[in-house]
């Protein structure tokens, strides 16, 4: 079982049904479910960062190797679980994605109860970031408190180490240095899951409340096959967290495990899929090196159990479970 970085206990469940006889797709999405129930992940399901209007939009997508069947939800609302709604639509359904309010009456029809997804840290931050972004409307920030003094000078609230992928995991921080961090760098991140079981069956999951503050309706890449997630029984799994329109833009799940059918390995085929996002991106997203100034990370299961995850830049880690037990591993890096 592989996961992007916030993904640790995800596969370690995953591992624990499949080992235990369960099906592969059962287990990713079993496992990916504590992070949508964790309201600390603000990058996953419940406690996840709104749109721009204050909403919890989630998108999710899975799919089962054995069947080559996928399923999908996109700006789903009011529902804690979307991979198991997107699973629902994989086995109950002869459609691919549901999105809005049909996704939300399928999941009702089902028995989903609605909830509210906006905690109140997650919306206190939204507030922050609505109340900055111009000095010309009528949203008005509070007054600092003493402990807030110096919280701009883009060092003293900054700690790289607390972001998975680019998301956002709340480590109870005082608010306006957790709203900080959402402004300097908007999360992207997702929590995706894959895995493999000892018959070579593989299946994969991606979950996500998608970039925070986006505009209403916003879909990225976690819900559609091809750019969020891909598998292909005979020849392995890849999925996908950070910049969702670049993804979108490459389809860069089915093209790395395209590029492993060929012979590539896993680190190799997502390394290249990254220099084919690097060429195409667009010079607004590049940094003075001309490089992508944003964040893109996969992680791929070939058919013979090598593995790797990759990212377009700096350092990072993405979760593992195997017989050798449950562990970070580091990210292999294209700048």
């Amino acid at each position: 079982m592989i996961a992007s970085g916030n993904g640790l206990e995800a596969t370690k469940k995953a591992y624990e049904m499949i080992t235990a006889g369960e099906d592969v797709l059962d287990g990713v999405v079993a496992g990916v479910n504590l992070v949508e129930e964790d309201p600390k992940d603000m990058s996953v399901g419940y406690g996840g960062l709104p749109n721009e209007r204050g909403v919890v939009q989630l998108d999710s997508a899975c799919m089962h190797g054995p069947t080559h069947q996928a399923g999908a939800v996109a700006c789903i609302e009011n529902i804690k679980y979307p991979s198991q709604v997107a699973k629902l639509v994989l086995w109950r359904t002869d459609h691919v994605l549901l999105v809005g309010r049909g996704a939300l009456e399928f999941a009702r029809a089902h028995g989903f109860e609605e909830e509210d997804l906006l905690t109140d840290r997650a919306r206190q931050v939204w507030l922050r970031w609505k109340e900055n972004l111009s000095d010309t409307d009528d949203w008005l920030a509070p007054e600092p408190e003493p402990q807030t003094q110096g919280v701009g000078d883009g060092q003293s609230w900054m700690n790289p180490g607390r972001y998975y992928d680019h998301g956002l995991y709340d480590h109870g921080e005082d608010i306006e240095l957790l709203a900080q961090r959402v402004m300097r760098h908007r999360p992207t991140g997702t929590i995706h899951c894959s895995g493999m079981d000892s018959s070579g069956n593989v299946s994969c999951v991606t979950t996500t409340s998608g970039l925070a503050m986006k505009i209403p309706g916003r879909v990225g890449d976690s819900p559609i096959i091809g750019a969020g997630l891909y598998c292909d029984n005979e020849i392995g799994s890849c999925g996908s967290t950070g910049r969702g329109e670049a993804n979108l833009q490459n389809q860069c799940s089915f093209a790395a495990v395209e590029l492993m059918r060929s012979g590539m390995e896993p680190a190799e085929a997502g390394l290249e899929v990254l220099r084919r996002v690097a060429n195409h991106s667009h010079p607004r997203l590049l940094n003075d090196e001309g490089e992508p100034a944003f964040g893109l990370q996969f992680y791929l299961i070939r058919k013979d159990g090598k593995h790797a995850g990759v990212t377009m830049r700096g350092k990072g880690k993405f979760a593992i479970t195997d017989k050798d037990g449950t562990r970070h591993e580091e990210l292999v890096s294209l700048f």
